[in-house]
């Protein structure tokens, strides 16, 4: 999503203005008339392009957790013969990308997963250990005395600091995407490095 560089099709436009309505208001607190309003179209019209919400809410949880997947995989494919560190600070560095340009997704995740079916939610929750357990290699290789399961909640950390971006206040509160970015960026370092002492 954050890395499209060409204009988007009328479905990403749909679940752009779709997850940004459920995160402002709640999955329930928002109607298809006022979705298809935010695209220019009629609330009826979406249903060319979606079943209903709940089809929206799956696409949009089931999609940002797949990308997640698929971009992590990516890294470390392009990383190959790269520094440890290295591969981890790209990691860190696409994870903050999520964190600060799909910030309504953090909200949405967090309040309307259960909302989802069972086969969509299983289908989440695969997606989401997958992508742990690449950074818990990952992160082993940087900090070899840590154990599986501590670098699992190492890495478990780092994403509930990385995922509070929704928590920072308003986007134009902020002190400039590069700065926290920035400022993320070590924080994650320095966490996982404290978890590393010992």
């Amino acid at each position: 999503m954050a890395t499209r560089t060409d204009a988007p099709t009328r479905r990403e436009q749909i679940l752009k203005e779709a997850a940004r309505l459920f995160a402002e208001r709640g999955f329930h607190g928002v109607g298809v008339d006022e979705i298809g309003a935010a695209v220019g179209i009629s609330g009826p019209g979406l249903y060319r392009h979606f079943a209903g919400k709940d089809a929206m809410l799956a696409e949009l949880l089931v999609g940002i957790s797949g990308q997640l997947l698929t971009g992590a995989k990516r890294r470390l494919a392009e990383a190959d013969g790269v520094p440890p560190e290295a591969v981890l600070d790209s990691l860190i560095e696409g994870h903050i990308d999520f964190a600060l340009d799909d910030r309504p997704l953090i909200t949405l995740h967090d309040r309307e997963l259960d909302r989802l079916r069972d086969s969509d939610r299983k289908l989440v929750r695969q997606l989401q250990r997958q992508y742990v357990e690449l950074w818990v290699e990952v992160v082993r290789k940087v900090y070899p005395e840590l154990t599986e399961p501590t670098a699992r909640s190492a890495v478990h950390s780092v994403f509930g600091l990385l995922n509070s971006t929704p928590h920072l206040g308003r986007p134009g509160s902020l002190p400039g995407r590069g700065a926290t970015a920035e400022l993320l960026h070590r924080m994650a370092r320095g966490a996982f490095g404290a978890a590393g002492i010992g």
